[in-house]
This record gives C-alpha cells, sequence and structure tokens, in this order.
C-alpha cells in the first residue's frame, strides 16, 4: 500500500473534509484503502498548503500538525464580523482613515512571542462534547478560555487605505482570525480576516504544492506523493540494527546506543522503511509508534 503525504493547495471554497473526501475517492480506486486524513484544517475561505495523509501516513498527522505555521493574512480594519472572518455577519463599522501601518506595527510587541488568544466562537474546538461553531449557530453563548499560543514573527507586506497584507509565522494552533480580531479591538476599529493563505505548514510549503485538480489526474497522484521520511524531516533518524528492529516489532524498548536528544526518533530499516516512531526515555529509545510492513 502507498504511504505518505500530498502538499495540496486547497481551492477556495472548500473545506478540508471535502479535499479528503476528493483524494479518498481516487486512492481507494488504485490501492483499495480508505485511510485518508489531513493534518491541519484550512477554514472554506483560506487557500494554501493543506497536508493530505494517506496510508500509514494517517498516524503521522500529528506530528505534521505541530510544526511551524506561516500565512499569508488579508486584514481589513473597520470591520467587525461574527465569525472573524469575511463569511460572517457584520456586527460594526468604524471609519479607518485616522490609521497608518505605523499604528498597526506598534502593535506587533503585544502579539509575538508566547501569547493568550481566545479562539473564535465560530471553530471546531469542542465545549462539552459540542463544536463551538454548532452552539453558535444555536444561540447559545459560551465564554471561551484563553489559549497559549506562540507567533514568532508579524510583517506588514503592504498597506493600502486600511487593509492590509500580514506576514505571519507561528506555532500550531493558532487562530489567524482571532489575531486579526484582536488588532481591531486593540485599535478600536474592529477588523476582520478578509482572506487567508497559508504559504507553509513544517516542511510543506506553497511553492512546492500541487492543486487539486492536477492531483486527481489519472496517476498522477503517484507522482505527488511524499514519503514519510521526507514529510518528517525535520525529526533526526536512527539507522536500525536487525535486533533492534526485531525488538521494536514486539514493542520492546532499544538502547540508545548514540545521543539523540530530547525530541522524537525516526527508527529506520535498510531499505528506508519508516518503522518506528522513537521517544527517548534515560538510556533508552521507546517506541511511540510501529508500523508494520
Amino acid at each position: 500500500m502507498a504511504n505518505g503525504f500530498f502538499n495540496v493547495d486547497k481551492p477556495l471554497g472548500l473545506t478540508s473534509h471535502d479535499v479528503v473526501a476528493k483524494v479518498r475517492r481516487v486512492y481507494k480506486q488504485h490501492t483499495g484503502s480508505q485511510k485518508v486524513g489531513h493534518a491541519g484544517t484550512l477554514d472554506p475561505l483560506a487557500t494554501g498548503v493543506l497536508v493530505v495523509c494517506v496510508g500509514h501516513a494517517t498516524r503521522l498527522s500529528d506530528y505534521v500538525m505541530h510544526t511551524t505555521k506561516r500565512y499569508r493574512a488579508t486584514v481589513t480594519l473597520g470591520v467587525s464580523t461574527e465569525t472573524y472572518d469575511a463569511e460572517g455577519r457584520i456586527t460594526a463599522q468604524n471609519p479607518v482613515d485616522h490609521l497608518s501601518q505605523a499604528d498597526v506595527e506598534a502593535l506587533f510587541p503585544t502579539f509575538t512571542g508566547h501569547i493568550l488568544q481566545v479562539p473564535p466562537m465560530y471553530s471546531a474546538i469542542k465545549k462539552d462534547g459540542k463544536k463551538l461553531y454548532e452552539l453558535a449557530r444555536a444561540g447559545e453563548t459560551v465564554e471561551l478560555e484563553p489559549r497559549s499560543v506562540y507567533i514568532e514573527r508579524l510583517e506588514v507586506l503592504s498597506w493600502q487605505e486600511g487593509v492590509f497584507v500580514l506576514d505571519v509565522v507561528c506555532g500550531a494552533g493558532t487562530y489567524i482570525r482571532s489575531l486579526a480580531h484582536d488588532i481591531g479591538a486593540m485599535l478600536g476599529v474592529g477588523a476582520h480576516l478578509s482572506g487567508l493563505v497559508r504559504v507553509a505548514s513544517g516542511s510543506f510549503t506553497l511553492e512546492n504544492a500541487v492543486s487539486l485538480d492536477v492531483l486527481l489526474e489519472g496517476e498522477a497522484w503517484r507522482t505527488y506523493l511524499i514519503s514519510p521520511l521526507d514529510g518528517l524531516a525535520q525529526y533526526p533518524r536512527l539507522a536500525l540494527l536487525p535486533e533492534e528492529a526485531h525488538a521494536l516489532r514486539n514493542g520492546q524498548v532499544i538502547s540508545q546506543r548514540q545521543p539523540m536528544g530530547d525530541g522524537l526518533v525516526l527508527g529506520i530499516l535498510d531499505d528506508g522503511y519508516l518503522l518506528a516512531i522513537l521517544a527517548p526515555e534515560g538510556e533508552w529509545l521507546k517506541p511511540h509508534k510501529v508500523f508494520l510492513p
């Protein structure tokens, strides 16, 4: 069975689930497997890098999701919406002709580093077993707890009459819609996210992404399949000895015969097959996940 990732340039208007469903139909037709998922949701109004996982790689989605992200976000000042993006009902409008690019940039120290961020009410986060957007659509109000997120860098790429494009480098779990909303709130005029492109997710970049239409043509998907090792290039690798591979297949720990750091390690067979994700535990490497051929 073919295992790995697709770096898809998600089209405007489709949900991440829509993209997965389309890829699943093609993947099942050629492999007989329905193991297809994604690593990190993009809203329908967003485009750009959506990592689609197939085969054994569906079990690797967490490792891809928890990587640095980069976005190109268009923010419209002076217009607030209930969803914090262009899809929602307008809740307030204010003049912005007194604001400059410098006013926005002056706020960046407040929004960089480890910060607390309240997620949008219209999001897929669950509260008491229900998604927040389901509660919002039912007219229910929920007090949301702020969450710790990390924003590495903010830079204004362009500015025109209160609409600016923002380059955002951030950690997983950051809501760019909330960032736009909060910037507008601090400026006293409100704001919403009017466009979003995910430029990178870990090692997956927009310049190397494939359009969904191209991916779905005939046997094209085989050309664009990224191996698990290439998709997890940020992790150190350990070439496994035969006895180590045998132990891991049986759920046993192996000795950390060379320093591998504190993070996860990829356990690799001679033929390049990813056998296991290993977690250091003292002088041992413990199998975190094992992928039997």
